[in-house]
């Protein structure tokens, strides 16, 4: 029954941001951290009050007098403990992968949050055409990202895939003879062959910027290739996707990366230097288009991810991160929830059992300000790393620290941290930590454990039940489990009851855009919390959606 307050992250950010006519990091850095931090601060407090109020009217059981809150240096000192445990069994590690990455907050974001920002959208399909030297073929490849054309180093292809030469509009091209529906109007084919008889072939860079780039420019092999849709043959770009990542380093690819932090050309890419790449997209098609490679271009539909807080489209870029190693005890993950009881149970044994097998390593650090500092220190003479698990072990090995230190950015950053191997200066990482793994912690964190109130956390830990919204099945369900299965090898859960969503009365998702969002507040206002309640409770199951209609809710009152 303990109240909590989540207090750090983007979503505070974001709209201190706003409050203060703030846009983007440049920004925030001119005003002053400390200062930006401090009204972070202050704004998760703003609406106590009226949080106090909405929580007793409607009837939500819970202890307000003593609330958790994760911005306390209590709090943090536990998620500290916490972080240590995964360090010092290797589980927390600094790596350079490809990250989901927004452009407009400036930080990489974890699949958890990714998965709440999806949506569809209208992006283009273009089919262009990449001349073989000496040869009168070209390759056939289609893509959606255009913008991601400026960095192709390589073409893959299946290896036992079957792929056909054919004549077609007065040209010759090459492409998987399972797709060649993607062609329009009449064809011949002139040869067929195995995809591995390709590898190793050259073809011309569809742009100038790279093209005296060693390694660059060759057929290479590949598992990800499928022949589900585009022509069977895959423009790589390493710093841009996932596979692309793998398949540069497997094969000794170039890496090119002419795209800065905040989503816009370098000075590489003269033409669109400074253009953000989603922008750039019709000017590069026009280019294309202009000098004879573009094949054919039309828009698709699919479904994009955008950032969960700004609304701004997503990349995915390669950068250095820090990562909770979650796949090396994702059998244990699995092994605690087929141990929960879940309402109904297909919510446990379906929907979170999948995305408990689909486990990929937690992206944590974040390059932003108002979160828990992620607490690993390294030194500039001997470039050893600590992470450090308590205050008191920080005082141990620093400048004096004041009783009423605040722990957060940039105080944290300006200590005299000296090396404990050889005396040099240490400094900390820049980054702070993801929100969600400040939340997965209350069940220890809350208590400052175990730096006081062990034995109140071992009579309560478990929790016999939690409920929360269906989402959360990629949000909080998920970080708890995650910490608290690593730390005690059980789920920190014994029941799980994941609530509907609240829909409007045609059955679509509110949201301020569409003006169909309805406010609690302004409900309870109109018809009274016993309505609301009443409505809600007898709309069918708690797990169902639900849709809010004021005329049967006052139906409902009246009856």
């Amino acid at each position: 029954r303990k109240a909590g307050w989540d207090t750090h992250g983007l979503p505070v950010e974001i709209e201190v941001e706003h409050t203060l006519g703030l846009d983007g990091k440049d920004q925030i850095e001119e005003y002053g951290v400390a200062a930006f931090n401090a009204e972070c601060r202050k704004s998760v407090f703003r609406y106590l009050d009226e949080w106090h109020d909405f929580t007793r009217r409607l009837g939500y059981w819970l202890d307000l007098d003593e609330p958790y809150v994760t911005c306390t240096n209590e709090y943090i000192e536990s998620v500290w403990w916490i972080l240590k445990q995964f360090w010092d069994q290797d589980m927390l590690y600094e790596g350079h992968k490809i990250v989901p990455y927004c452009p407009r907050c400036g930080t990489s974001l974890s699949s958890h949050e990714v998965s709440q920002g999806y949506r569809d959208v209208s992006d283009p399909s273009i089919f262009i055409k990449l001349k073989i030297p000496g040869d009168d073929a070209s390759f056939l490849v289609w893509t959606t990202t255009p913008w991601t054309l400026v960095s192709n180093v390589a073409l893959a292809v299946g290896p036992e895939y079957d792929y056909v030469r054919v004549r077609h509009g007065g040209e010759e091209l090459i492409l998987a003879e399972a797709l060649l529906d993607v062609l329009e109007g009449p064809r011949e084919i002139l040869a067929s062959m195995k995809g591995r008889e390709l590898v190793g072939r050259r073809y011309e860079p569809c742009f100038p910027f790279f093209a005296g780039t060693e390694g660059a420019f060759r057929v290479i092999a590949a598992d990800f290739v499928t022949l589900s849709d585009g022509t069977g043959i895959v423009h790589v770009a390493p710093a841009f996707g996932e596979d692309d990542y793998r398949a540069g380093r497997e094969e000794g690819l170039p890496f090119i990366q002419p795209v800065d932090a905040e989503g816009r050309f370098t000075a590489e890419i003269p033409p669109w230097a400074g253009l953000f790449i989603k922008e750039a997209d019709p000017r590069i098609i026009e280019d294309l288009d202009s000098r004879g490679i573009l094949y054919r271009s039309a828009t698709i539909e699919h479904s994009y991810p955008f950032c969960w807080r700004c609304d701004s489209p997503l990349v995915y870029y390669a950068r250095r991160s820090w990562y909770i190693r979650t796949t090396a005890f994702k059998d244990l993950l699995i092994e605690a929830n087929g141990k929960v009881e879940w309402f109904p149970p297909e919510l446990g044994e379906n929907r979170f059992a999948r995305w408990l097998e689909g486990n990929i390593d937690w992206a944590l650090s974040r390059e932003r300000y108002w979160g828990t500092p992620l607490n690993i220190w390294t030194c500039g003479s001997c470039e050893e790393k600590f992470c450090i698990g308590s205050v008191e072990e920080l005082r141990s090995i620093s400048e004096p620290i004041p009783g009423d230190f605040d722990l957060h950015k940039p105080f944290i950053d300006d200590l005299d941290v000296g090396c404990p191997v050889c005396g040099g200066r240490m400094t900390r990482v820049s980054e702070v930590i993801d929100c969600w793994f400040d939340s997965g912690s209350m069940p220890f964190a809350q208590y400052h454990y175990p730096h006081e109130n062990m034995d109140i956390f071992r009579e309560q830990y478990p929790a016999e039940f939690i409920s929360e919204g269906v989402d959360q099945t990629r949000g909080w369900f998920y970080s708890l489990l995650a910490i608290g299965a690593f730390l005690t090898k059980e789920s920190p859960y014994r029941r799980c009851l994941p609530h509907g969503m609240v829909l409007d009365r045609d059955g679509q998702k509110m949201s301020k855009s569409r003006g169909n969002a309805v406010f609690a507040s302004d409900a309870l206002a109109a018809d009274g919390a016993d309505a609301l309640r009443w409505y809600l409770m007898t709309s069918g199951a708690p797990y169902l959606p639900k849709r809010y209609d004021q005329d049967a809710l006052r139906d409902a009152a009246n009856k």
